[in-house]
């Protein structure tokens, strides 16, 4: 009879490589069976030619120096018209706004036009020749950007003061999002603005300024929730909001 005799050191040897290989074993099923669910610009903007989104608009607006709010309800539709490219030679989409009543008995009325462009590590949309850093790579949990960057917000004329340092940031990654058409499975918040000043609930004996705006896309659905809110309150020489105040919220019924 042969006997095998295995000294202390081989046997030390023996274990290590038997343990070496369970763990590259199990790293490579675990790599094999994972499937990396990274979000992308392209995909949570979704913005292509031919695609629609319909919605619920409520527009928040009130008289000049008015003392209370009027919302006024319709359905909106938002369609890609065109595409092609702009004067740098990103890709470029056009969007057409249109409105009716909420109950869908009068015709569709042009509201506005809305350019989508995609750059290397943005999505901007210009709104009312407004440029705005929608989206940004990378699409991870608080990742932040000055998403207002390209718009005039310190000359002494501008309109536009309260849209200034926003930081646009990522939350909610991939958490599902409820809306009027229902549960969109992965989905993206990015929260612009949540700044009330001086802070604290609203006294109409004291000034206040608020800035509220939130953004919500859906993987493979695009813009599925917005929210918007900027009012000025003065107390002099009369209270009441000042000229410039409005508000929006949109809210997904259907795409395709």
């Amino acid at each position: 009879m042969l006997l095998l005799t295995i000294l202390p050191s081989m046997k030390c040897r023996f274990l290590l490589a038997c343990i070496v290989g369970v763990v590259i074993g199990a790293t490579s099923c675990s790599k094999s069976t994972e499937t990396l669910d990274v979000p992308t610009l392209a995909n949570m903007a979704n913005v292509t030619l031919g695609k629609v989104w319909f919605y619920r608009l409520d527009s928040t607006v009130v008289p000049s120096f008015g003392s209370t709010f009027v919302i006024k309800r319709y359905q909106c539709r938002d369609s890609v018209v065109s595409s092609g490219t702009d004067a740098q030679g990103n890709v470029a989409y056009t969007l057409h706004r249109h409105i009716r009543d909420t109950l869908g008995t009068q015709a569709w009325q042009y509201r506005t036009t809305i350019q989508v462009v995609f750059r290397d590590n943005n999505v901007e949309y210009i709104e009312d020749n407004l440029r705005f850093i929608k989206l940004h790579k990378v699409i991870t949990e608080g990742f932040s950007w000055k998403g207002n960057s390209y718009i005039d917000t310190r000359s002494i004329n501008s309109s536009y003061k309260y849209l200034d340092g926003w930081d646009y940031t990522y939350v909610n990654v991939l958490a599902p999002y409820t809306t009027r058409k229902g549960v969109i499975d992965s989905t993206v918040t990015v929260m612009q603005r949540d700044e009330t000043s001086p802070p604290g609930p609203f006294d109409p004996n004291n000034f206040q300024q608020k800035d509220y705006s939130m953004e919500v896309y859906g993987k493979n659905v695009g813009l599925i929730y917005k929210e918007f809110l900027h009012y000025t309150w003065q107390t002099s020489p009369a209270p009441g909001y000042e000229s410039g105040t409005y508000g929006i919220k949109l809210n997904l019924i259907n795409y395709k």
